[in-house]
């Protein structure tokens, strides 16, 4: 798994050490630096999803720091660490572009969760989302990263729509809504409109409104004025005002409040705003995309959601289709994301045995290309052997594949259905029908004697009484899929 990277530059050990042991390792990799001029070069040359920077260094201001790399990608988020002291002048740096800031002395609790936001939202802006036919670098020029992309995948005629929607409207400066159900991949087509657009290289972020109350997603939003409510006693730099020159994503806008949605309106129509607690107007240019899994049509007959907002975030609308409707899309899919989540996961993988993928075929997913990610993902953790065999599934599909078995009739079945195509074979006038029917009655007996041995070449070769090199070349030739550096 490629781990999120945090650049952390302080002269402090003990908070240096306390995020080292605070984000560890696979899941994070953790840089660090006590000195402003060692942060910077460590900023160029390894390109982290994001920064915990000091204000207080030995040789130079935070402050600078902070701007400096902004200069360099202003789409790395930076939290500042600030003293009790020094939070107006961490707010004010707010202003000019940084994420967020933290005061000395803080919670690590309190404040992993920022950082995790920040890592995400670097993640977001810079791991490149590849279109079919672009190479992983040409997708986005300006980016630096270690080979992590989203690709987006499939043939079928609707999301070959979605591909041209996207070509269409990236480089258009309006607002786009996309539309799909959970789990369709409406943050990555996000992140590619923002990628292949004019914004490129300025500020993304991402908010999820159904993941923050209304209250505190006002403040996330237009920021705070100090006072404006119990508990607010610095003022808070919102996303819109961070975001300025960016783009800001929107992700479950159909979840969002009709007093948040009034709010929202008068930012997109007049391109201003005012903090929670203000009076004074800021001006904003940020470009919104949005997305819900919700019908919002439903929504808007229901009064739920309002028309005339509908129609701001309606300037270009993109349908994701649901897995279960993209047809011959499927199976590339299984295929790509074993190969992916193999080579990433660092586990041997050598071919899907065929009732696995007939397992896999059949599923619904109602949870679209996440759960089928989530799935694989899952197999390959559980799977010890090359093959993917049944056995190595979530429970669900063992669960499914027992009550296939179980079906009365199943074995006759299957004679019936052999029968049927011997005859046929001998109706059409076939000259190989001893070495077709042989092949289908091999792969089943290869396939079975697989999941039995749980994918291990070795063993199947010993219990089917063969060498284990013509095993390998038996699957090579049954379509099994065969690789050189098997153990």
């Amino acid at each position: 798994m490629t781990p999120s990277t945090l650049l952390v530059i302080d002269d402090d050990p003990l908070i240096l050490q306390c995020m080292q042991l605070c984000l560890p390792e696979p899941e994070y990799r953790v840089l660090t630096a006590n000195t402003a001029e060692r942060g910077i070069e460590v900023f160029t040359r390894q390109h982290p999803d994001a920064v915990l920077c000091d204000i207080q260094l030995p040789d130079r201001s935070g402050l600078a720091v902070a701007s400096q790399l902004r200069e360099l990608d202003r789409r790395t988020p930076v939290i500042l660490i600030t003293g009790q002291g020094t939070a107006e002048t961490a707010i004010t740096a707010m202003s000019n572009g940084a994420f967020d800031y933290v005061t000395k002395p803080f919670d690590p609790d309190e404040i992993l969760p920022l950082i995790d936001s920040a890592l995400e939202t670097g993640r977001m802006a810079k791991r490149p989302a590849v279109l079919p036919g672009e190479s992983k670098l040409s997708a986005h020029p300006s980016s630096h990263h270690t080979g992590a992309v989203d690709t987006i995948l499939g043939q079928c005629p609707s999301m070959v729509e979605v591909f041209r929607s996207i070509g269409r409207v990236a480089s258009r400066d309006v607002a786009v809504l996309i539309l799909g159900e959970t789990g369709t991949g409406k943050e990555v087509v996000a992140r590619a409109i923002y990628q292949h657009s004019s914004r490129h290289d300025q500020i993304f972020h991402a908010i999820n409104c159904a993941a923050i109350p209304e209250t505190l997603l006002e403040s996330e939003l237009f920021g705070h004025e100090k006072g404006a409510f119990t508990g607010a006693d610095q003022r808070r730099i919102g996303k819109f005002e961070v975001c300025d020159k960016g783009t800001l994503f929107l992700d479950e806008i159909g979840d969002m409040s009709p007093v948040m949605q009034t709010k929202l309106l008068r930012v997109l129509q007049e391109k201003e705003f005012e903090r929670v607690g203000g009076s004074k107007p800021i001006k904003t240019d940020v470009r919104i995309l949005a997305a819900t899994h919700r019908n919002l049509q439903t929504a808007i007959a229901d009064g739920a959601f309002r028309s005339d907002l509908y129609y701001r975030l309606n300037e270009f609308t993109i349908h994701l289709p649901a897995l279960r409707d993209r047809g011959s899309d499927l199976p590339q899919m299984i295929d790509y994301f074993f190969e992916s989540f193999a080579r990433q996961l660092g586990k041997d993988f050598l071919a899907v045995a065929p009732e696995t993928l007939r397992l896999l075929l059949e599923h619904d997913w109602p949870g679209n290309v996440r759960e089928l990610q989530g799935t694989i993902k899952q197999t390959l953790l559980k799977a010890s052997g090359a093959v993917i065999v049944p056995t190595f599934l979530p429970a669900n599909f063992r669960s499914a594949e027992r009550r296939t078995a179980a079906t009365p009739g199943a074995a006759s079945a299957w004679q019936d259905q052999l029968r049927s195509d011997i005859e046929s074979k001998l109706q059409s006038g076939s000259m190989t029908i001893s070495d077709d029917i042989h092949n289908e009655v091999d792969r089943i007996l290869v396939t079975q004697a697989l999941q039995a041995c749980g994918g291990n070449l070795s063993e199947t070769s010993l219990r089917l009484g063969i060498s284990r090199p013509t095993l390998r070349s038996r699957m090579r030739q049954l379509g099994l899929g065969e690789r050189p550096d098997d153990k």
